[in-house]
């Protein structure tokens, strides 16, 4: 039996709704919080812990402007984001095919 890969894992990324964010955000490149908030189901001051802790880890930007005179929060994924997400899908592909080749082995 292997060692599993785990402590590649970025704990960052990996709660349910950071990993959302990233994953629409990879997608999207950006988006308003609201956009966000309604696709991912989440609560406002859920959403805002999350996105935090995404923006303190260099993952995200957040830019707060006004439409009017309506606040506008856009969330946009940086390059080191990105970069992070990448290093995650691997390290989560790699896990996941440990587990796979334990498993055919009993």
């Amino acid at each position: 039996m292997s060692t599993p890969p785990i402590g590649q894992i970025d704990e960052v990324i990996h709660g349910r709704l950071r990993l959302g964010v990233m994953t629409f955000l990879v997608q999207a490149e950006a988006a308003d919080f609201n956009e966000l908030k309604a696709a991912l189901e989440a609560t406002q001051g859920n959403l805002s812990v999350h996105l935090r802790k995404l923006e303190d880890a260099g993952y995200v930007t957040i830019e707060k402007s006004f439409l009017g005179r309506k606040p506008l929060t856009r969330v946009r994924i940086s390059k080191a984001g990105r970069a992070a997400f990448a290093r995650y899908v691997n390290a989560m592909s790699d896990l996941l095919a440990a587990g796979r080749a334990d498993s055919d082995e009993d």
